[in-house]
């Protein structure tokens, strides 16, 4: 599950999307420079392979582990885009392009974001959406919608199979959830059910009323860290704590994570903040330009890896949710201070994520400390739920 929103303010465009996906299921930002490509070139995509274009933008994207395609990303021409899974009246087909290449390919190819739109149009009609879209499920599959952003305004792109619809967001916001949003088409292809089981209407409303309201990439920040109207995550048995778009994993009919989270100023020269980590609650939001190679690290799997920039994070963020606005109130104030530092004079990316992982390193030890001895205050069968989780990953326990 996944929420993704722009805001349209009278000095330009901002964006933000929280990826939810498998709680281990660990995200890179990653970043490809221009390139060109021989004649009869091909490219194998996440499931299929397609022929290549001549040239390719630069692209920072974020991309789960295992597959080609990237839950959001931007490109050098100021293209930003988010995408979303919806449950629709139309087969879910043979392995074919994800939603996730679809959106790669159109920051790849395209220079605005009405030629971003036109691209996933051209190749969903060439080539269909199809396959597993998750690594620990896969016989889970869905179709898209995807918001599409430039520095002149943003785009609603929804699918159904290989029908689709677009509509213009007139502003002052706009936000996509798990659910067909344009009225005739929704009305055409939904099936609504399972927008409902994962609270994508109540996520949704939230969002709308917060990039309707935000007039700084602080205010999508915030938006992006709602838990749904209390500071800590309410959970539910059916669905974890879907009830805002700051997730946390935890139902036994949805359990989702947010697993990477990206804000966008298109105001001027683009910029972008990424976490590059779960939790933007427990996260910190890192500069990252389009023409500047993003500091990385060994790619991630599903597997607890301490030289994982994501990884590490799963310490703190694991740790927190034990007992989560008194150990979110030991390092808060402090990721606060660093944001609102950045936010008015960016550093390199390279400074700032140094300086994220020494932060988030003396959080961890703060929050463990802090945690020592005392009681873990989620119910029964959420710690055995997250329990479950940790022993997939190869994670050790955070809490005795």
């Amino acid at each position: 599950m996944c929420d993704t929103l722009v805001a349209i303010t009278g000095a330009g465009i901002l964006f933000g999307k929280n990826s939810d996906r498998e709680p281990n299921e660990s995200q890179l930002v990653e970043w490809h420079p221009a390139a060109s490509h021989q004649p009869e070139a091909r490219l194998r995509c996440t499931w299929i392979e397609i022929p290549q274009v001549a040239h390719t933008n630069a692209v920072v994207v974020s991309r789960p582990w295992w597959m080609w395609g990237a839950e959001i990303g931007a490109n050098e021409h100021g293209v930003v885009i988010g995408n979303e899974a919806v449950f629709t009246d139309q087969p879910y087909g043979e392995p074919a392009l994800l939603g996730m290449d679809l959106l790669r390919l159109a920051l790849e190819r395209a220079a605005t974001a009405a030629d971003a739109v036109s691209v996933m149009v051209d190749l969903l009609e060439a080539h269909g959406q199809g396959g597993a879209c998750s690594h620990d499920r896969p016989r889970f599959t869905y179709h898209n919608s995807f918001l599409v952003a430039d520095p002149d305004g943003a785009v609603v792109l929804e699918t159904a199979g290989r029908h689709w619809a677009t509509e213009d967001v007139a502003g002052p916001g706009r936000s996509i959830s798990n659910g067909l949003t344009i009225p005739a088409f929704a009305a055409a292809h939904a099936r609504n059910l399972r927008s409902r089981v994962a609270s994508a209407p109540a996520r949704r409303a939230r969002t709308t009323a917060a990039a309707c309201a935000a007039q700084e990439p602080a205010d999508v920040m915030a938006a992006l860290r709602d838990h749904g109207g209390g500071t800590a995550p309410r959970y539910s048995r059916w669905n974890g704590a879907l009830a805002g778009p700051c997730a946390h994993a935890g139902g036994l009919l949805v359990s989702t994570q947010t697993t990477a989270s990206w804000v966008a100023d298109l105001r001027g020269v683009p910029l972008h903040w990424a976490t590059g980590t779960s939790a933007p609650c427990t996260s910190l939001f890192k500069p990252v330009r389009v023409d500047e190679p993003v500091p990385d690290g060994p790619s991630p799997s599903d597997r607890f890896d301490p030289s994982s920039r994501w990884w590490r994070h799963e310490r703190l963020h694991r740790a927190v949710l034990a007992d989560h606005d008194a150990l979110m109130a030991r390092f808060a104030p402090e990721r606060d201070r660093c944001e609102a530092a950045w936010l008015a004079d960016p550093p390199p990316s390279a400074t700032a994520f140094a300086e994220g992982d020494r932060l988030e390193a003396a959080w961890l030890a703060e929050v463990t400390g802090a945690a020592t001895g005392t009681a873990d205050r989620r119910p029964a069968w959420l710690r055995r739920h997250w329990r479950r989780l940790d022993a997939a990953a190869g994670l050790g326990p955070q809490r005795a």
